[in-house]
């Protein structure tokens, strides 16, 4: 390739909304696309509350990923719906959204997030996460082909977020749903949090793993010292 045709390379640059219910792996999903953690992972559902943006870039795309709240049913507290609406609010402003599911399993939830993008009048792809922990693979399609039937999906893809399996496929597949456009991010950034921000995210993370159901969800980080020294 010349160097002017370098220069006129098409480039694609979108929105991504994750979004799916509690626990099914939204963070961990993200956290291995940007090849670092920067969104906080717990076996406690609803550990992310804030909408964290990544930035996940390639040669010629650039994808912008919304990590989202899981939807869940619950409204009565304040804390989950504020973290409904947020998750409302974030599909309206995307060009594509990812629906994550648990392998083998479909639930009111999962339900209730569907119903939430009947309408959105954007492309829906359908990541069935965990498919690592299926034992016999013969499984997977008939379970592929009766979630087809519940929505006019763009693309049904298998994936295992803790393993990186099919996040190749993932990039090639979701760039033919984002709109040619220049980058909106330096190649090198990662997220636009800062990393007071992220810090308090880690530790909060770090408390809900070691007291698990003995913490409440309202639990907050506020950071009152931070010193960046440059290493680890």
């Amino acid at each position: 390739m010349n160097e002017n045709s370098a220069k006129e390379r098409s480039t694609h640059c979108g929105f991504i909304a994750l979004v799916g219910r509690p626990n099914v792996g939204k963070s961990t999903l993200l956290n291995h696309f940007l090849r670092q953690k920067i969104s906080i992972t717990s076996r406690k559902p609803q550990t992310t509350r804030h909408r964290i943006l990544g930035v996940h870039t390639t040669a010629d795309t650039q994808y912008i990923f919304v990590d989202t709240p899981g939807l869940h049913h619950e409204r009565k507290k304040t804390l989950n719906r504020l973290m409904n609406e947020t998750v409302e609010r974030v599909i309206n402003d995307v060009d594509v959204v990812f629906f994550i599911v648990e392998r083998m399993a479909w639930t009111d939830e999962d339900e209730l997030v569907l119903n939430a993008l009947r309408d959105v009048g954007k492309p829906v792809l359908l990541l069935i996460n965990k498919v690592d922990q299926v034992q016999d693979k013969k499984r997977l399609l008939p379970h592929m082909e009766a979630l087809s039937k519940k929505m006019s999906f763009a693309e049904i893809i298998p994936v295992s977020a803790l393993r990186g399996h099919n996040l190749d496929v993932i990039d090639d597949v979701a760039r033919k749903y984002l709109p040619e456009g220049q980058f909106l991010f330096p190649e090198d950034q990662v997220t636009d949090r800062s990393a007071r921000f992220l810090a308090a995210e880690l530790i909060r993370e770090k408390i809900t793993r070691q007291l698990g159901d003995e913490l409440p969800y309202e639990v907050t980080v506020e950071i009152e010292n931070f010193k960046d020294q440059g290493h680890v």
